[in-house]
């Protein structure tokens, strides 16, 4: 499994609740090979951590140009950085 990590500031809480939205109720704005997608949000600091999935590398590949073209107003906010990689250790914590 691949990861790939964007890291957004300038985050509205507004426009990301109603993207969110959009996305449950329409699907996903760029058509790509994912397998999930995670979003974490810190709205005292305005940022969002987005994590997607892939099953292999090249499927990561594959939905970079998609992705890296999508139109700012469909993303959380202003991006400052990708991130790709391989998850190594998916390891899970069970609370006894």
């Amino acid at each position: 499994m691949y990861a790939r990590i964007v890291r957004f500031t300038d985050v509205d809480p507004d426009h990301l609740a109603a993207r969110l939205a959009e996305v449950e109720s329409e699907g996903s704005p760029v058509d790509t090979p994912s397998r999930g997608i995670q979003v974490l949000h810190d709205a005292q600091q305005r940022t969002a951590v987005v994590i997607q999935l892939f099953e292999t590398a090249d499927d990561m590949a594959a939905a970079e140009g998609p992705l890296d073209a999508m139109d700012p107003a469909e993303t959380p906010g202003t991006r400052v950085s990708v991130d790709r990689g391989e998850i190594v250790a998916p390891l899970k914590v069970e609370l006894s």
